[in-house]
């Protein structure tokens, strides 16, 4: 039966890929990438010979029309992406949902994920986790993010690029203050590290470093213990309102952060 495959490749070492894998991507009719040259090396690799067309970000809404219409065709399909679990940060969204619309077999074929071994080695508690993917790349924007995320009572993991990190550790270190954070970087190569500390003590490795390179996993620990007020509900308010949330839902966050009703939070506004 025709079949769309969504298939997990390397994240870096090539042998990180299952006999499943290989198999399926050795019966499919077409292979649809990210990058037809990334996925080109991994098949050379594996002496693997079959059509790549390329499905990505700029192409995905026409590309997964089309897809769709060949599986229904009779044709089966692998889809891959550069690196990893295909959807996980990667395009392919519209092209399982058109497929899961269409009546389409969509079936996974499990493998790497950065995501997953960068929390398995981290140290840091795996039972509750939330995957948030990119921070926005401006610093407001990142903010009030984290402001969202900062009470969030689970390991949080981020993907981050190198040239932004440092910033990234920076605001982290602003917002969320001393918590245990974990660097993973270019993992399954060979030159992966980890590194562990608060966001500050991370600052002080990478500052050391004459540059920064390689894919980054961060991983964040849940808050543990309640907040220490030391700053009043007005500069509470102004905080978050400078990190972009709009005033009532400021005075909602710093009520959440005190125990305290939003109407007792609102009240010191309506003194003044």
């Amino acid at each position: 039966m025709a079949t769309l495959y969504i298939v997990a490749t390397p994240i870096g070492n090539l042998e990180d890929i299952t006999l499943r894998a290989l198999r399926v991507l050795k019966e499919v009719d077409l292979i649809a990438c990210e990058d037809t040259r990334q996925t080109q090396k991994l098949l050379d690799h594996y002496d693997i010979r079959k059509p790549l067309i390329s499905y990505h970000e700029h192409n995905e809404q026409q590309r997964a029309a089309d897809l769709v219409k060949r599986v229904q065709m009779g044709a089966s399909i692998a889809l891959v992406t550069d690196a990893g679990t295909p959807l996980v940060s990667d395009p392919g969204y519209r092209l399982v949902r058109a497929a899961a619309q269409a009546g389409i077999a969509i079936t996974p074929i499990p493998g790497a994920s950065a995501v997953l071994l960068a929390l398995s080695a981290s140290g840091l508690p795996t039972d509750q986790f939330r995957f948030c993917g990119f921070l926005p790349p401006k610093s407001g924007q990142r903010r009030h993010e984290l402001e969202v995320l900062r009470d969030e009572p689970l390991t949080l993991v981020f993907f981050e690029a190198p040239h932004r990190i440092v910033e990234t550790l920076e605001d982290i270190d602003s917002i969320m203050g001393s918590r245990e954070t974990v660097i993973g970087r270019e993992l399954t190569k060979i030159h992966e590290e980890f590194l562990r500390g608060t966001p500050a003590e991370l600052l002080t490795i990478l500052r050391a470093r004459a540059s920064i390179k390689g894919e980054i996993t961060l991983l964040v620990a849940k808050q543990t213990g309640p907040r220490v007020a030391t700053e009043s509900i007005e500069e509470a308010v102004a905080r978050l309102e400078a990190a972009g949330l709009p005033r009532m839902d400021a005075i909602k966050q710093t009520a959440r952060d005190r125990g305290l009703s939003k109407r007792e939070v609102y009240a010191v506004f309506q003194q003044h």
